[in-house]
């Protein structure tokens, strides 16, 4: 695991953290060639995703997201966006390259694992497909699983360093 991923990784919700590091684990295993994950996006400020909602619509370029600050999962620590790392140096967003000639896309080998893991990927959405990104809905509290949303998760307590309290 690189040091740009873990410091992403130290920055998301201490829920998820371990997790996270575990499901990297597991991604970089199974892919035995030339790919090995890093994580491109973690926890997103409020001001950052304002400035990228704006994209193609207040300032140039394509939209890139419909969430405006505290819609976005990312906004509370609990998504990931990712790419495939190529031989450690270019990075690679192909869904279909098979780098370790297994016969599986090493980007479903990831989608995979982070499914076994009980995260969702954004290429499952009906509109607006998010293929690098990744989000944890049910996390366990103390009154059980809890299913989160950005709704829910704007209401909900924070913690000393602005975590959702859970």
């Amino acid at each position: 695991m690189d040091k740009i991923t873990l410091d992403r990784i130290r920055k998301l919700h201490p829920v998820v953290r371990e997790e996270v590091k575990q499901i990297i684990k597991e991604c970089d295993e199974a892919l035995t060639g030339k790919a090995k994950v890093r994580i491109t996006q973690g926890l997103r400020t409020f001001e950052e995703q304002e400035k990228l909602y704006a994209i193609g619509r207040i300032t140039s370029g394509r939209k890139v997201t419909n969430a405006k600050a505290g819609q976005s999962i990312h906004n509370y620590g609990l998504a990931v966006d990712i790419c495939l790392i190529i031989d450690g140096k270019a990075a690679s967003w192909d869904t279909v390259k098979d780098w370790d000639n297994d016969k599986v896309a090493d980007w479903y080998e990831c989608v995979k694992i982070f499914a076994k893991h009980g995260w969702d990927w954004g290429g499952n959405w009906k509109t607006f497909k998010d293929l690098p990104h990744f989000e944890k809905r049910m996390i366990p509290s103390q009154k059980g699983l809890i299913k989160t949303n950005w709704r829910t998760l704007l209401k909900m307590p924070r913690d000393s360093q602005n975590y959702v309290i859970f």
